[in-house]
């Protein structure tokens, strides 16, 4: 049996830190750029950025939302989440867990296409990866499930990422631990990256 990830070493907590988010703040807004005058050169005149966003398209679309940055707390641990945008066939993210103030474990999260499907890779901080291939998307009611298989016989198999109503967002982890089954599931919600205030989308 290969070994548990890293952030098993305490299993009665159960608290894998594959799910954890930092999050990166937004640059602030630059002034206006100034009028242009009848002799003002080109130079002179900034030019202005592009606000439209394009809409994501290809097989990540559908995951395109996971976008920003996210914060849970269990068992007086938080852990956030922050994910870059879908740009060019690939969702980048980061994870951080903290207790109190000393950091617990960080890890690199990414989501793209091999082999004709989604697969979401998992890079602990010994640089091992863990990669989780996308098996299928559901509905619960109002709520989408997006789960991840690894067939690999390590904890978790499965990683699944529930989009809610209200900004909320359910992290499962699901398999076989020293043969018995554990679940865990990790309330997180949406944040502004910035002011670190929940955003109720």
């Amino acid at each position: 049996m290969n070994k548990p990830f890293s952030f098993l070493k305490n299993a009665t907590l159960l608290l894998p830190a594959l799910l954890l988010g930092a999050c990166a703040q937004t640059p602030l807004k630059s002034e206006p750029p100034p009028t242009a005058t009848a002799d003002a050169t080109p130079a002179a005149v900034a030019p202005q950025p592009t606000e439209n966003k394009q809409e994501a398209t290809g097989p990540l679309a559908p995951l395109a939302w996971l976008e920003g940055c996210w914060r849970g707390n269990v068992n007086q641990r938080e852990f956030r989440e922050h994910w870059l945008p879908l740009r060019g066939d690939m969702l980048l993210g980061i994870s951080h867990t903290v207790l109190g103030d000393k950091t617990q474990d960080h890890q690199f999260l990414r989501m793209d296409v091999r082999d004709d499907a989604v697969h979401y890779t998992i890079t602990a901080p010994d640089e091992q990866e863990h990669r989780f291939r996308f098996s299928g998307e559901t509905a619960d009611q109002e709520d989408t499930i997006y789960k991840f298989s690894n067939v690999a016989d390590v904890f978790p198999q499965t990683v699944s990422y529930r989009r809610a109503s209200g900004g909320w967002m359910y992290i499962t982890v699901e398999g076989k631990l020293n043969g018995a089954d554990r679940k865990v599931i990790y309330p997180i919600r949406r944040i502004a990256c910035e002011s670190g205030e929940f955003i109720n989308r």
